[in-house]
């Protein structure tokens, strides 16, 4: 994409809150930005789209410290653009339903600066489809209003006209309306609309810690009192706001509301975090462990000038596959140097990192243990004599080694990385996890059970409502030998299996 002589602004809209609800067409543009000027209502994760180079400018209208007028907002776009600069201005929602875009628009018009607005998922949409109120519906509302709960600051005149809204056969929904709900009530009912009209209070639309409020026009602003509803919140009027439970898909879930601790490496923390928002959870990362490369190191090297030798190859987890073909790459080779190899892969995650390179494993075991890969793998192929290469975490155990040997192979072991400590700080998880706040605190591994622990105290998981959940035996073992109590045990040892029976567990299922 070429960018104008004089750079060009986009208007793109962020979407409702969870990040992946942004626009393909957005999400684009964030990855090629120069500059991105970034709403309060955006969700932050959509910046680790942008390139790490980007200037990120954060342009809160809030009151109090740290916030900018539109005004300031208006000479930012126009300076960076007349820089060169291809801009992105992300804006929560869709960049036109309530927001200032037009005011934006007419600032680089006057200075001659290109812009493109890309819509976005408005708020009202995701608040009814995420929580199964649908705002219109032909059994009881065939259209919708959408109306401004805030109006232009300094205005004398309203555009609002009460007298409408109050007889309005559909749907009402307002925005940026929490601190007048009192008024906006008062005024419909003024006007005419029944005090018994059902309202619901929609906050934090999409996010795991989304609520609902629901009461009649007449006790809202109580209802809302006693939950402590703030902003960011819509309010929707109407028969439609009683909702469907049927329809509600979304806070139905079994993870929905709970909080759930990662303590993977940072992008094993990433990657699960994305599977628990999936099921509605809300994910906290504490990384415990940095994976470290030992591919520089002579035995490695030595093992890869002759890797043609070996019968199979076995990998045992996706960071090992994820180590091993950047080391390729640095050394200008790819997938080809397997071409004589048989490949095994100790799980389906494995098997999948390695696909993602045009490998197809050969073998992986139904239960996802070094001990089970080394006993089926024995069991369906004739190792006897056999060369087999191992590339695995340096702090593995020695169970598949010891089987592969027992059933004749000629086994040579080599790490390819290894898992080293690295905690932050962790008083505010542990504060966290002492006011019951967290609800499970899952380990991946036994590396990451032993550097949790040595940041937070066993007592303390003990003691408090959180339950610990292992990925499966090797694991539930090093909880046991740190004094830990472990809940549960995954049935199938990934972090899909992991949460498959966490569910369970929530549903009821299982204990």
């Amino acid at each position: 994409m070429s960018r104008p002589e004089k750079g060009f602004v986009y208007l793109v809209g962020a979407g409702p809150g969870r990040a992946d609800l942004i626009t393909l067409r957005g999400a684009e543009l964030i990855r090629i930005a120069d500059c991105i000027l970034c709403d309060k209502l955006a969700n932050p994760a959509l910046l680790e789209l942008a390139r790490p180079d980007a200037e990120i400018v954060h342009v809160p209208k809030r009151i109090g410290p740290g916030s900018v007028t539109q005004e300031q907002i208006n000479q930012t776009l126009v300076a960076k653009a007349l820089e060169g600069k291809t801009v992105v201005r992300l804006k929560g929602g869709d960049p036109c339903i309530f927001g200032r875009v037009t005011e934006e628009v007419v600032a680089l018009n006057a200075a001659g600066v290109g812009f493109e607005i890309v819509p976005g998922v408005t708020a009202a949409i995701a608040a009814s489809e995420y929580t199964g109120i649908m705002l219109t519906d032909r059994r009881y509302s065939s259209q919708v209003a959408f109306i401004t709960g805030r109006e232009a600051d300094g205005k004398e005149d309203s555009n609002i006209d009460w007298e409408v809204l109050a007889r309005f056969p559909g749907t009402l929904v307002f925005y940026m309306g929490i601190g007048a709900l009192g008024r906006i009530a008062e005024r419909l009912m003024a006007c005419g609309r029944a005090a018994e009209t059902p309202v619901a209070l929609v906050a934090n639309a999409t996010f795991p810690n989304q609520r609902v409020v629901r009461a009649p026009l007449n006790e809202i602003v109580e209802a809302c009192r006693a939950e402590k509803i703030e902003p960011p919140a819509l309010i929707i009027i109407g028969a439609a706001a009683e909702g469907d439970s049927e329809l509600d898909w979304f806070m139905t879930q079994p993870l929905f509301g709970r909080t759930i601790v990662t303590t993977r490496d940072a992008a094993g923390n990433v990657e699960f975090a994305k599977k628990i928002l999936n099921r509605g959870g809300n994910p906290v990362a504490f990384s415990t462990i940095a994976i470290q490369p030992l591919t520089d190191g002579n035995e490695f090297l030595r093992v890869l000038t002759h890797l043609g030798d070996y019968d199979w190859v076995i990998f045992t987890s996706p960071n090992g596959v994820r180590v091993f073909f950047e080391a390729m790459a640095a050394l200008g080779k790819d997938a080809r140097v397997f071409a004589s190899n048989r490949l095994a892969a100790l799980g389906v995650k494995t098997a999948a990192a390695l696909a993602q390179y045009g490998i197809k494993a050969d073998f992986v075991p139904t239960v996802f243990t070094g001990r089970e890969l080394g006993r089926q793998l024995v069991a369906a192929a004739n190792l006897n004599g056999k060369k087999v290469l191992s590339l695995r975490s340096e702090l593995a155990t020695n169970d598949l080694v010891e089987v592969l040997e027992t059933g004749g192979a000629i086994v040579q072991d080599v790490p390819l990385y290894t898992a080293v400590p690295t905690t932050g700080d962790a008083e505010p998880l542990r504060r966290q996890i002492e006011d019951g706040q967290i609800d499970w605190l899952t380990f991946a591994s036994p590396s990451a059970a032993r550097n949790f622990f040595d940041a937070i105290p066993p007592e303390l998981a003990n003691a408090g409502r959180a339950k610990v959940a292992s990925i499966g035996p090797v694991t539930s073992e090093q909880l046991n030998k740190l004094g830990v109590r472990v809940d549960l045990t995954a049935a199938e040892y990934t972090t899909d299996g992991l949460l498959d029976t966490i569910e369970a567990v929530e549903r009821g299922d299982g204990s």
